[in-house]
């Protein structure tokens, strides 16, 4: 009995954990956005991704919409549509990141 209370505690916690890191995400402009900031706000993107983003806007320019990203190796489509509400390429979010 006490292993299935502590599994449960275990899992309420982590759940928990994912949740308040998943609510702690704002959007971020990709466009300005450093390798740290890319890492901490899109679900999905580690430091090695992160990196690679940072270092394809340097060598090619501004993203200028979310399939900009799909040359990036690693980023496939299901990424692109996991990390698209939380992409900005201005100044404000798009209202309707499902275009």
């Amino acid at each position: 009995m006490n292993h299935i209370i502590k599994a449960f505690a275990v899992s309420f916690i982590l759940i928990f954990s994912i949740s308040i890191n998943i609510l702690k995400a704002e959007p971020i402009n990709i466009n300005t956005a450093t390798a740290a900031e890319i890492t901490k706000n899109l679900r999905g993107i580690g430091p090695a991704k992160a990196a690679a983003i940072v270092l394809f806007r340097e060598k090619n320019g501004e993203f200028s919409k979310p399939e900009d990203l799909l040359n990036i190796s690693g980023i496939g489509a299901k990424t692109l549509e996991n990390i698209k509400p939380d992409l900005i390429f201005n100044e404000t979010p798009d209202p309707d990141p499902k275009k």
